[in-house]
């Protein structure tokens, strides 16, 4: 999980500079002091000169750019023109986050006149965002004072970094998306188009020659780490080293290539493939590790998964898959990955025969999600090339009494509506079978990750 990065850019006007040139150190200090403190709210600041024209505004965005920022945020320190920015903002295509607050809280009848000079940027913004509407350019707002304000630019911030982690995704697949499931079917070039998310294939002859041997030292340490890590009582020493082999040549894999998050179908491992099995425990492990995973050759939502962890690493894929309608619940699972790291208690290190794979039988960890409050997220494709982005707040259940499903990776949520009305409204706004989980509220902040990129939000409950 690392932080967003903004890259702070604040408006000034050069007349000032000319006719008032005393009042340029206050206006600096004020800059500076907003920029320390967004980075105290959790935000890494690229800063730059305070800006008056174009050619300095020009400089400045770019400078944000180089630095790879998640986003831009505006800061009006006095009134600037808007043309004196505006062509710098529309071309660029970080998001921009306008931040509308003044150094003091209060501007009456009993205020210093000269204040005036330090107080009255919020025309310049009006300025601007007039201008920047009419070309076009989609800008996000926060208007206030204070810690308020400054903790909802923040939080813009953070899902600026979501999106950024999005549209830089590398997304490697290992075999043919599973034959027949449409709902998250979308194009290589459609990702790209779209989203920004790269494809990478990953054929079995280059996973192959990635392989270690048996007795390579990686592989007996990974394993060492792994019996620190799992309970790995009972469990095939065999089927323990195979699995450890194939999860090694897909991490080799994902480092050659540079890749953020991966997917595989276990329908495209066979008797051909050369690999020892399905590596499902490097899927776990990657998620831990906040390289975004989703089965059956999904690419869409592993990307998204993947950003999402970039800013919540409590962050897994799941799969809804069966209704306890007596219980008002929803039964959550997927065949063999899981992120670790949000189970209850240590997580079990199993051999699992599955009748529907044609390699060796895997190791993979399984175990129940821990109890509290989650984010089930999903991101649908919706008609002609667009998105919506689907979340309710759930609560993770715990268990009391028999959990015949000790073999298992399960979880059991509560949705905020009765469970037959969840599901309809899930699917009736196109929700997908795939999806992710993210611990804690953070519903407000997806709502404003879909703002920034245009999608429909439909926010269950």
């Amino acid at each position: 999980m690392t932080k967003p990065r903004i890259g702070l850019l604040g408006h000034y006007l050069e007349l000032y500079d000319r006719v008032a040139p005393a009042a340029r150190p206050r206006i600096d200090e004020f800059y500076r002091a907003t920029a320390d403190a967004l980075q105290r709210r959790g935000v890494e600041v690229v800063t730059a000169d305070v800006c008056r024209l174009r050619h300095e505004f020009d400089a400045a965005v770019s400078l944000f750019e180089q630095a790879q920022s998640d986003a831009i945020v505006s800061l009006h320190l006095a009134y600037s023109p808007s043309l004196e920015s505006a062509d710098a903002l529309s071309a660029t295509r970080l998001p921009l986050i306008i931040l509308d607050t003044t150094p003091s809280p209060s501007y009456g009848p009993a205020t210093d006149p000269e204040e005036l000079m330090y107080n009255h940027g919020i025309h310049g913004v009006q300025d601007l965002c007039n201008v920047l509407i009419r070309r076009g350019k989609r800008f996000q707002i926060e208007a206030g004072h204070g810690d308020d304000v400054l903790d909802r630019t923040a939080r813009w911030a953070k899902a600026a970094q979501v999106a950024a982690r999005l549209g830089r995704a590398r997304v490697g697949i290992i075999g043919k998306p599973f034959e027949g499931m449409g709902d998250f079917a979308v194009s290589s070039d459609a990702l790209k188009a779209t989203l920004g998310v790269t494809v990478v294939a990953g054929p079995f002859d280059r996973l192959w020659l990635l392989l270690p041997a048996d007795d390579d030292p990686a592989v007996n340490s990974e394993m060492a780490g792994d019996r620190a890590r799992f309970d790995c009582t009972g469990l095939d020493e065999g089927a323990h080293r195979a699995t450890t082999r194939a999860c090694l040549a897909v991490r080799r894999w994902l480092d050659i290539e540079g890749l953020t998050d991966f997917t595989m179908n276990f329908d495209s491992f066979d008797e051909m493939c050369g690999m020892p099995t399905v590596p499902f425990l490097e899927a776990s492990k990657g998620m831990a590790r906040g390289v975004g995973y989703a089965g059956e050759g999904d690419t869409m939502t592993a990307a998204f998964v993947g950003a999402l962890a970039s800013a919540w690493s409590a962050t897994t894929f799941t799969e809804m898959f069966c209704p306890d309608w007596e219980g008002e619940a929803v039964f959550v699972s997927h065949m063999g990955e899981l992120n670790p790291d949000l189970c209850v208690g240590r997580p079990r290190l199993i051999e699992k025969p599955l009748p529907w794979i044609a390699v060796g039988a895997p190791a993979l960890a399984v175990g129940r999600f821990r109890p509290g409050v989650a984010t089930f997220a999903d991101l649908a494709p919706a008609p002609n090339g667009a998105y919506r982005l689907l979340t309710a707040r759930v609560e993770m259940l715990d268990v009391a009494g028999d959990d015949r499903h000790a073999d298992a990776i399960r979880g059991w949520f509560r949705p905020p509506m009765p469970v037959a009305d969840f599901l309809a409204a899930y699917s009736r706004d196109g929700g997908t079978h795939h999806a992710a989980l993210v611990y804690g509220d953070v519903t407000t902040d997806l709502a404003r990750l879909a703002c920034l990129q245009g999608w429909a939000l439909t926010e269950l409950g």
